[in-house]
C-alpha cells in the first residue's frame, strides 16, 4: 500500500515540469546629473538615479551608480561598466541630466561641460551612438532609457562634427536608429522637451520605477504603462517614446522561482487522539513574497485542522501557518495499519507554483501502544525542535563574522561556506545585500529580497563589481518554521590579482584595473601573471597580461604564444596587440597588412587602441585604401573613450589640415589640452611645443615650460629635448648649453634621434674645442634611433667626419657592449649599427605610440 501511495505521489508530481535554469548576467549603469558647474543645475537627476539604481538591483542587477559625473569621471565608470557587460545577457544604461542633439547625433552631458569653443563637444560630451556602439560589442541585448530631452542651455549654437561645423538643436534628442536586439527609451518624443514636474522625481522616472518593479513584465509593455503615466502626469504634455528592434523578451523584474519545499515526506499518525501536527516545513518563496497553500488532495482517513478549524479543499492558508497543520484521524481507523497521503500546492506573488507531498501512517493510538506512540511522536517533535535550535547557531556560527578575500574579473565566485546543515526546514533570508557586485547561484542572481535554502548555501556565489574595492557586509537572518531566528553578517573583501596590478594595461574594456605602460611593469609579474594563468586558465586576460609581462622582459617568442592564446580565447587588446607585433616587427617580418586585419578586427569590438590604429591607417591610406572620413571617424571615437594616443593624431591633423580635413589649430588645442588632462607625457610635449610657438594658443614659454618638464619627468622620451632647445637658444629661461647638453643626452638615452642631431650640432658649435669623437658618436644615434628617415643630414654630415674621430667613436661604443657586434660594411654603418645596439642593450621603455 505504501508503495502504490509513492507511485500515485509520483503521477501528481509530473505536472510540475522540471527545469534547467542558469543564473543570467545583467548589468545596468545608472546615471544622475544634476550639479551643473556652468549652466542651470537640475533638481531631479540625483533622486532619480537613487530611485533607477534600487529598482534595478531589486530586479537582481549588477548595478553601477554615478552622480554628477564630469567628462574624465563618465570614461572611467564607463569603462568599468563596459568590462562587467562583457558577454551579458542584458546591458541597460539609463540617464538623467542634460542632453541635447546636433545635426541628428545625440550628446549626453557631463557636469563639467562648458561647450563655449566649437570644438568643445568632441572633447566635453558623450555621443549617444558611441555609447550604444561598445555596449553593442558587448551584450546580447542592449537598453538605453533617456531622462535627458530638455532645451539645450548653451548659448553657442554651432560645434565641429567631424570635418564640418553644425549648428546644435534647440530642443530635445533626435531619433537613434537602433541595431537589431536594441531598445532606445526617452522620456519624451524625438525633438520635444521633457520636465521635472513637482515632486523628487522627474514624471518619467518615477513612472519607471514604479512600473518596472511589476514582476515578469515585459520591458515594452513595461515601457506603454510608463507613457501612459506620464501623459496624465503632464496633461498630455510630454509623451514618452521608445525605437525597438528587440527579437528577445525582457523581463526586468524577473519571478520565475518556485516556493522551495520538499516534494515528498512521510509521517507516523495515531488515530483517536485528537489534532496531531503533521511538522510540515514552511514553504520559502526564494524572490521574497508571500506563499499561500491550498490542499490539492486531502486524505481519505481524517480531516485537516488548522488552530482547531477545518482546512477545506482548495481553501488557501498562508505559507507561514503550514507547520502548524494538523490531522485528525477518528477512533477506529488503523486499527492495523494503513497508509494515506495528501497532497497541497503552493504558490507565490509572481505566479510560481510547487506541490508537495505526505505520505503518512495511520496506526491505531489506544491502549498502551498508542500511549507508547504518542509518547513517541512527541520525543520525536522535541527532538527535532532541539535539532533545528542547533542547526540555526551553527549555521550562524558558520557564516558570523566570515571576511572572504574574493578576486575581481574572474567570475562569480564560489563562497566555500560549508554550511553545517541540509534541513529543508532551514532557510536563509537576506537582511542586507552588498552595496555592488551580485551573490548568485548557479541557476538565479539573488536580490536583497532573496531567500535560500539551507542545501543551498554552498553553492553562494559572489561577484564583485569591477572598480570597487572596499569591504562589504552581508547580513542574513536564519529561520527554521515558526522557530526563532537567528542574524549572521559575514565580510566579503574583493581583492586584485597581483597580475592585474603587475600587468594590467591601460584602456582595456576587459580589464579590472587603471593599467600600466609597457615600462612599468615590474620584473615579477612574468611569475605573478604566470600564476595568474594556472589559477584561472579560462580568464584570457590572465594570459594576455602574462604575454605583456614577457614582451617587457625581452622574452619575444613566449610573449608571443600566450598574447596568440588570449586572442583565441576571446580577449580583445590581445588581437590589437598581435596587430602591433606585425606592425613593428616584433618577433616576425613586419607585415603593414596584417597587422592593418588585427587592427580592424579590434576596433570592430570597441577597443580603443585597435580603433586609434585603424583609423591612423584608413585616414593616412597605410597598407589600405585611404577612408579619410571613416579613418577620421574611428579615431574621434577612440578620443571619446578616453584614448589619449587619438588625441594627439587628431590634434596634428588639425593642427595642419590634412586630407580634406581643415586645419583648426585651435581645435588641435582642445584635443591635447584633453589628454593632459589625462595626464598623457605626449600630449604635454605636444602642447608644450604650441605654447612655444603660440599655435592655437598664446605664445607662453612659461606654460611650455612646465608642460615640458611635467612630460620629462613622466619619462617621455622627446620632452628633455624640448627643454633643452629652450635652455640652447635661451627661450623663456637663462641660456644655459650645459644644461641644454645635458637634456639631449637624456633624450637620446630615451631615442629621440632629434635630440641626438641636435647634441652633436651643440658640440660642433663649440669649434676648435669641440671633440669630434663625441659629435660622432651622437650623429651615428641620430642616425641609428631615425627609423622613418626624418633626418637625413645625419649620415650625410657623419660621413664627412675624419676617420680619427669616427674610430674612436666606434670603440668607445663596442667596449659599452656585452656582447661583440660583427665589424661588416663601411665605417659609418658600423658605427650606425653599433650606436642602434648600444641603444637596444639599455632595455629602453616599449611604448605603443
Amino acid at each position: 500500500m505504501l508503495r502504490c501511495c509513492a507511485f500515485l505521489a509520483a503521477l501528481i508530481l509530473v505536472g510540475f515540469t522540471a527545469f534547467e535554469a542558469h543564473a543570467d548576467r545583467r548589468v545596468a549603469f545608472v546615471i544622475g546629473n544634476s550639479e551643473y558647474r556652468d549652466i542651470p543645475a537640475l533638481k531631479n537627476p540625483d533622486k532619480d538615479a537613487d530611485d533607477v539604481s534600487s529598482t534595478f538591483r531589486l530586479a537582481g542587477f549588477d548595478v553601477f551608480v554615478a552622480k554628477d559625473l564630469t567628462k574624465l569621471q563618465f570614461e572611467e565608470q564607463f569603462r568599468n561598466y563596459l568590462a562587467a557587460a562583457d558577454g551579458a545577457d542584458l546591458a541597460v544604461v539609463y540617464y538623467s541630466g542634460h542632453g541635447f542633439q546636433i545635426g541628428g547625433e545625440n550628446f549626453l552631458i557631463p557636469v563639467d561641460a562648458s561647450l563655449k569653443d566649437a570644438a568643445d563637444i568632441e572633447v566635453q560630451a558623450v555621443k549617444l551612438n558611441d555609447v550604444l556602439e561598445q555596449m553593442r560589442s558587448k551584450s546580447k541585448i542592449q537598453v538605453i532609457i533617456l531622462d535627458a530631452c530638455r532645451n539645450n542651455p548653451f548659448p553657442r549654437k554651432d560645434y565641429w562634427l567631424r570635418d564640418q561645423l553644425i549648428a546644435a538643436g534647440g530642443t530635445g534628442l533626435a531619433q537613434v536608429k537602433s541595431s537589431l536586439n536594441t531598445l532606445i527609451a526617452f522620456a519624451t518624443e524625438p525633438g520635444a522637451v521633457a520636465y521635472d514636474g513637482t515632486g523628487d522625481l522627474s514624471p518619467f522616472s518615477s513612472a519607471f520605477s514604479r512600473r518596472a518593479l511589476a514582476p515578469n513584465q515585459e520591458i515594452r509593455t513595461v515601457m506603454a504603462a510608463v507613457r501612459r503615466d506620464v501623459v496624465k502626469a503632464t496633461d498630455g504634455k510630454q509623451v514618452p517614446w521608445e525605437n525597438s528592434s528587440l527579437i528577445d523578451e525582457v523581463v526586468l523584474m524577473r519571478r520565475a522561482s518556485r516556493p522551495a519545499l520538499p516534494p515528498v515526506l512521510e509521517k507516523v499518525v495515531p488515530s483517536g487522539v485528537g489534532p496531531v501536527a503533521l511538522g510540515l516545513p514552511e514553504p520559502v518563496d526564494v524572490d521574497g513574497g508571500a506563499v499561500t497553500v491550498s490542499i490539492e488532495r486531502p486524505p481519505a482517513l481524517g480531516r485537516l485542522m488548522l488552530d482547531g478549524k477545518p482546512v477545506a479543499t482548495g481553501e488557501p492558508i498562508a505559507g507561514k501557518d503550514l507547520p502548524r497543520l494538523a490531522m485528525d484521524v477518528p477512533k477506529g481507523s488503523g486499527a492495523q495499519e494503513e497508509v494515506d497521503m495528501l497532497a497541497y500546492a503552493t504558490r507565490d506573488n509572481w505566479g510560481g507554483q510547487s506541490q508537495g507531498i505526505l505520505v503518512f501512517r495511520v496506526k491505531n493510538g489506544d491502549a498502551a501502544q498508542g500511549q507508547q506512540l504518542m509518547a513517541s511522536l512527541e520525543a520525536e517533535q522535541k527532538q527535532q525542535v532541539l535539532e533545528r535550535g542547533i542547526h540555526i547557531t551553527g549555521a550562524a556560527e558558520a557564516i558570523e563574522n566570515r571576511d572572504i578575500s574574493v578576486p575581481v574579473g574572474v567570475g562569480p565566485v564560489p563562497l566555500k561556506l560549508d554550511f553545517p546543515t541540509k534541513d529543508p526546514a532551514v532557510s536563509l533570508k537576506l537582511a542586507s545585500y552588498p552595496a555592488t557586485g551580485t551573490l548568485s547561484l548557479p541557476d538565479r542572481t539573488l536580490s536583497p529580497d532573496s531567500s535560500l535554502m539551507a542545501d543551498e548555501v554552498d553553492r553562494l556565489r559572489y561577484e564583485p563589481q569591477i572598480g570597487a574595492v572596499k569591504p562589504l557586509i552581508v547580513g542574513f537572518e536564519i529561520r527554521a518554521d515558526n522557530t526563532s531566528s537567528k542574524p549572521a553578517t559575514m565580510k566579503l573583501s574583493p581583492s586584485v590579482e597581483p597580475c592585474d596590478r603587475e600587468a594590467g594595461e591601460p584602456l582595456d574594456l576587459q580589464g579590472v584595473v587603471p593599467g600600466l605602460l609597457p615600462n612599468e611593469i615590474s620584473t615579477n609579474a612574468v611569475d605573478v601573471c604566470r600564476a595568474a594563468v594556472k589559477a584561472y586558465p579560462d580568464v584570457a586576460r590572465f594570459r594576455y597580461e602574462l604575454g605583456r609581462a614577457l614582451l617587457a622582459a625581452g622574452k619575444v617568442d613566449q610573449a608571443k604564444k600566450a598574447i596568440e592564446e588570449a586572442a583565441d580565447k576571446g580577449h580583445v587588446r590581445a588581437v590589437f596587440e598581435l596587430g602591433y607585433l606585425n606592425a613593428t616587427g616584433t618577433g616576425m617580418p613586419a607585415n603593414r597588412k596584417q597587422a592593418n586585419t588585427f587592427y580592424a578586427a579590434a576596433s570592430d569590438k570597441g577597443d580603443p587602441y585597435g580603433m586609434t590604429s585603424w583609423g591612423r591607417a584608413l585616414f593616412n591610406g597605410y597598407g589600405v585604401e585611404r577612408d579619410t572620413t571613416k579613418g577620421l571617424d574611428l579615431l574621434l571615437k577612440a578620443a571619446a573613450m578616453g584614448h589619449t594616443y587619438a588625441m594627439n593624431d587628431l590634434a596634428a591633423i588639425f593642427t595642419e589640415g590634412r586630407n580634406g580635413v581643415p586645419a583648426d589649430p585651435a581645435r588641435a588645442v582642445a584635443f591635447l589640452k584633453a589628454g593632459v588632462e589625462r595626464q598623457d607625457m605626449y600630449s604635454m610635449n605636444l602642447l608644450g611645443r604650441n605654447y612655444l610657438a603660440g599655435t592655437g594658443v598664446e605664445k607662453d614659454p612659461k606654460t611650455a615650460l612646465s608642460l615640458f618638464q611635467k612630460s620629462m619627468d613622466l619619462g617621455q622620451p622627446y620632452a628633455p629635448g624640448s627643454l633643452a632647445r629652450m635652455y640652447r637658444d635661451g627661450v623663456g629661461v637663462q641660456q644655459d648649453l650645459a644644461e641644454a647638453q645635458r637634456l639631449f643626452e637624456l633624450a637620446t638615452d630615451r631615442g629621440d634621434q632629434s635630440a641626438a642631431y641636435d647634441r652633436a650640432a651643440l658640440e660642433m658649435q663649440r669649434g676648435d674645442k669641440a671633440d669630434q669623437a663625441v659629435a660622432a658618436r651622437y650623429l651615428a644615434f641620430a642616425a641609428a634611433l631615425d627609423l622613418r628617415n626624418e633626418i637625413p643630414d645625419a649620415k650625410a654630415t657623419l660621413a664627412k667626419f675624419g676617420a680619427k674621430a669616427k674610430t674612436a667613436a666606434l670603440k668607445q661604443m663596442r667596449g659599452e657592449l656585452k656582447s661583440k657586434i660583427s665589424a661588416d660594411g663601411s665605417l659609418d654603418d658600423q658605427l650606425v649599427k653599433t650606436a642602434r645596439a648600444v641603444w637596444e642593450q639599455a632595455n629602453p621603455r616599449r611604448d605603443l605610440f
